[in-house]
């Protein structure tokens, strides 16, 4: 099977690499069907819609930033990532963290109840000079 994605073109992929996400995400309960794409050298996956092919979410392994984010059995947490053209205003939404089984192929989006998770977490941190 084939999808036109904007931000990777044409993508063939087989029905077994579809993750399913029973309730959708936030903001897109409508959609359940999403291809899990990493690139080797980005900092980033992707998380692209089989259904509709324009709607892509850009992701980050939470371990990264927190090595003790909360986790889930069997299930990897990252975070939905929001650019900016200036680095300084990239940020990610560590409230509502998107888990993925890769085994089971599927995966949900959970709320943390915690003010240690902002909504918009800064990724890039500039570094002050002495």
């Amino acid at each position: 099977m084939k999808i036109n994605t904007h931000q990777f073109g044409e993508v063939e992929y087989s029905e077994d690499l579809v993750i399913n996400f029973a309730e959708g995400l936030f903001g897109f309960e409508n959609l359940h069907k999403y291809l899990f794409i990493k690139t080797e050298d980005e900092l980033f996956y992707w998380l692209n819609s089989v259904e509709q092919p324009d709607i892509a979410f850009a992701l980050i392994g939470l371990r990264i930033i927190d090595e003790k984010f909360p986790t889930i059995e069997e299930n990897e947490a990252f975070g939905i990532v929001t650019f900016s053209k200036n680095p300084a205003d990239v940020k990610v939404n560590l409230k509502a963290p998107v888990y993925v089984n890769q085994d089971s192929k599927s995966g949900f989006q959970k709320i943390i109840d915690s003010d240690k998770y902002p909504i918009a977490y800064n990724l890039f941190v500039e570094e002050k000079q002495s």
